[in-house]
């Protein structure tokens, strides 16, 4: 079974929050239970979203708490957006 997260960033810095998140996404895929982290844009606004995937919700809580995940999502993505929604997920009829 799989763990998987959606987080939908909204934010009139679009830009700057996906140059922000390359090392981010880079980082997380080679942390331990990380199956997948992908980083899209919205085709006609300021959405960004990102799909991440984990072996389990523990890897996942395990991605919280890294280094990286503070310093980048938490100390400069987050103040950039107006809104910010994660969706947790498991797969249905596993």
């Amino acid at each position: 079974m799989s763990f998987v997260v959606v987080a939908r960033y909204a934010t009139a810095e679009r830009d700057r929050v996906v140059e922000l998140l390359g090392p981010m996404a880079e980082a997380s895929r080679r942390e331990p239970g990380c199956r997948r982290y992908t980083v899209h844009t919205g085709v006609e606004d300021g959405v960004v979203v990102i799909v991440e995937e984990y072996d389990s919700e523990a890897d996942f809580t395990a991605h919280c708490a890294s280094e990286h995940f503070t310093r980048i999502v938490l100390g400069e993505v987050v103040p950039l957006l107006s809104d910010r929604q994660v969706t947790r997920c498991v797969p249905v009829g596993a």
